[in-house]
């Protein structure tokens, strides 16, 4: 089975921080998601940037349950890949 790795958009480092915690909570997830900020184009103050989570390795029965949690928190998830298991043949 294909994993799949989510990515959502926060307003801010608190939203992200929490949602990510939330996620390894309430979704079982076998390692923490990654924090990314993520600065807005042509923006020089640097409180005008975005948080990203990016959750990986996550069953794809979540994907509406990640978008609620982000939306909560002002968010959005933006978009999900899979991972193949293995190697490419």
């Amino acid at each position: 089975m294909d994993d799949l790795t989510y990515v959502l958009v926060l307003p801010d480092r608190d939203a992200a921080e929490e949602v990510a915690g939330l996620a390894v909570e309430r979704f079982g997830l076998t390692g923490e998601p990654q924090l990314i900020r993520d600065a807005l184009a042509g923006e020089d103050d640097a409180e005008d940037a975005q948080w990203l989570v990016v959750v990986e390795d996550a069953r794809e029965a979540v994907a509406a349950e990640l978008e609620e949690l982000a939306e909560s928190y002002d968010g959005w998830l933006e978009g999900s890949a899979t991972v193949p298991d293995g190697p490419a043949e």
